[in-house]
């Protein structure tokens, strides 16, 4: 997991050569004007959700992990808490492999972090992690899917 501001992910690129991308996206597209919905960047292997999701109670998040995509999210509408457990941590759940997600039912989280309107946060595959947990009713948000 990284956490950082969002002019400093060029600082990244050498992790994923589609980290590149994403910085020339977000140099190009306003996020804060731009229409909710998928955006596809380079086919199945970078795409972009800008959704607005529910914000949830830190016992309501589900912790997930992805096998085969990397997220790189930003909060857009205000401030967004992150539960984070390392994957080899959690029990095994199963992997819906249509989906790329594996959910852990009511597994808590070891730790959380705030990540702020122009901040980021990067889960790889070996990170769990919770989203949305807000005591906002809604949280509009950039979520980069990066093939890992």
């Amino acid at each position: 997991m990284i956490i950082d501001t969002i002019e400093n992910l060029s600082k990244y690129t050498s992790l994923n050569p589609l980290f590149a991308d994403v910085v020339a996206f977000l140099e190009n597209n306003d996020l804060q004007t731009m229409e909710t919905g998928k955006y596809p960047i380079k086919d199945k292997d970078l795409f972009l959700n800008l959704q607005v999701a529910k914000g949830k109670s830190q016992e309501a998040a589900v912790l997930e992990t992805h096998r085969d995509m990397i997220d790189i999210q930003i909060p857009i509408s205000g401030e967004e808490t992150f539960g984070y457990t390392p994957l080899g941590d959690l029990p095994d759940f199963e992997y819906n492999a249509e989906k790329d997600i594996t959910k852990y039912g009511e597994t808590k989280s070891q730790t959380y972090v705030t990540v702020k309107p122009g901040q980021m946060v990067i889960f790889f595959p070996q990170d769990g992690h919770a989203p949305c947990i807000s005591e906002q009713p809604e949280i509009r948000k950039a979520i980069f899917k990066v093939k890992a």
